[in-house]
């Protein structure tokens, strides 16, 4: 199994049709006030076991894909469809990345099933600011971090990009592994996100041109969710079910869902969108009008994008193809330079 660390990850997830996200459940006990996709101790979760195991198995099966990142909600409260999608996916050669709170870690020792997780996983992402805290304490945290290390996981720490939450999680980082601990985690700072009940907590961005929004890594990584629901990208508002439709598929089935990926992977708006940004979508004749009109980021942009689409496998425009195809080529030759696009 490999082990993943930060830049390992990112070079994965954001190269078009490597990496899916596992959306497992929208349940979260944490009810951290800026959540940007709203989990709560009632919200739905997995139902549907049989559909559950099938798409995992798809998915295992699916040998264009290299890694599958798994969330929430907090996955860690799937026992059963958590334990059960990470043994299948590694035992296909899957590199799983694994997104949680730490909540689970209030054991001492860490339940045995949890080891077991951990142990298959390629790289753990544990989140920690001022709103986990509430629900979360250090010695927790702490805990959190050591099981994954015990266990030869390498973890990230994400957390807000503000200056109390930065440094906040210096200190649990020290109290955890002492002066050493970049040899063991990564931290990666995260822009606050105004979706879900975050929409009350941070301010909305500014406006700006359609063309100036660079390109959207994002749109690299579809969303598989545990009811069959297939998103494009990982937009918060996409995965609860708002947002375009175009973007959004349900299935009763593995097979069905592994099409869905197929046609959102080969779709130009996206494939134009991920490789070059908003600029390249307005060369096209049909977008043009979008470059001067203000969008409040490229979400918004996208938004507005699919209103002037046909439906995901049903634009055969060659011009647009065409673009699409340029516009990799040309986001290709900065990286195999051995330099970062991002």
């Amino acid at each position: 199994m490999r082990r993943l660390r930060l830049d390992d990850v990112d070079r994965i997830r954001y190269r078009r049709g490597n990496a899916v996200l596992l959306f497992l459940t929208d349940r979260c006990p944490v009810g951290c006030l800026h959540c940007s996709v709203d989990s709560r101790r009632d919200s739905p979760s997995v139902r549907d076991h049989e559909l559950l195991r099938d798409i995992v198995g798809s998915l295992a099966d699916y040998r264009r894909l290299s890694m599958v990142g798994i969330s929430g909600g907090e996955p860690f409260i799937e026992r059963r469809a958590l334990s059960h999608a990470v043994e299948t996916l590694s035992d296909a050669g899957k590199s799983v990345v694994l997104y949680t709170s730490g909540l689970w870690a209030r054991a001492d020792p860490v339940p045995p099933w949890i080891r077991q997780v951990l142990a298959r996983t390629s790289c753990l992402f544990l989140s920690t600011d001022a709103f986990h805290a509430k629900a979360i304490d250090d010695g927790r945290f702490v805990a959190a971090l050591r099981a994954a290390a015990d266990q030869g996981a390498p973890v990230v720490v994400q957390v807000l990009d503000r200056p109390d939450d930065v440094a906040e999680a210096n200190r649990l980082l020290g109290a955890a592994f002492g002066a050493s601990w970049p040899s063991h985690v990564d931290l990666n700072l995260l822009v606050p996100l105004p979706y879900g009940r975050g929409a009350a907590v941070f301010g909305r961005p500014a406006e700006a041109r359609g063309d100036s929004f660079p390109r959207c890594r994002i749109a690299a990584t579809p969303v598989v969710r545990y009811d069959g629901a297939v998103t494009a990208c990982c937009n918060e508002s996409l995965i609860v079910g708002h947002g375009p439709e175009r973007l959004r598929e349900t299935h009763a089935d593995g097979a069905a869902v592994v099409d869905a990926l197929e046609r959102i992977w080969g779709d130009p708006f996206l494939r134009i969108l991920n490789s070059s940004g908003a600029a390249a979508v307005t060369a096209h004749p049909r977008y043009a009008p979008l470059a001067e009109q203000k969008f409040r980021g490229i979400c918004d942009f996208c938004k507005h994008g699919q209103e002037l689409t046909p439906a995901l496998g049903a634009d055969t425009d060659p011009l647009l193809a065409g673009i699409a195809s340029v516009a990799e080529l040309t986001a290709a030759r900065p990286q195999a330079a051995g330099i970062r696009n991002r």
